[in-house]
């Protein structure tokens, strides 16, 4: 593995403040959370990656995709801007199709973000 990352990680952050991914990552066990660990950080050691690790779900916007010490599956979508990965929303995985909710979720955090970016600029 590179010693330097190809990607630094970004917590989506909201207008008051709150970062979703980092306080649902807070919920959950020490296993799980470092199972998905370990999956953001070769995300972000070998970028680009595809399945079954990673899946691009539209221009834009991809998921990292975990299997869970406890047996569930959980997803974080992410989108790449410049160097940063920039992690806009997790959850367990129910259902074998995405929930359109979690997917709208994600778009609309990702063009927050490009907005935010796009002002700073």
């Amino acid at each position: 593995m590179n010693t330097l990352p190809i990607l630094d990680v970004v917590f989506f952050r909201t207008a008051s403040g709150n970062e979703p991914v980092r306080d649902w990552l807070r919920d959950m066990d020490l296993e799980n959370r470092k199972a998905i660990g370990e999956d953001l950080k070769l995300t972000q050691f070998r970028w680009p990656l595809g399945m079954p690790l990673v899946r691009k779900l539209e221009s834009g916007l991809w998921e990292a995709r975990s299997h869970l010490r406890s047996g569930g599956i959980a997803r974080v979508f992410f989108t790449v801007r410049g160097r940063n990965m920039v992690l806009l929303h997790g959850f367990e995985k129910k259902s074998q199709k995405t929930p359109k909710e979690d997917l709208e979720l994600a778009r609309s955090r990702k063009r927050q973000y490009e907005e935010m970016d796009d002002e700073q600029a």
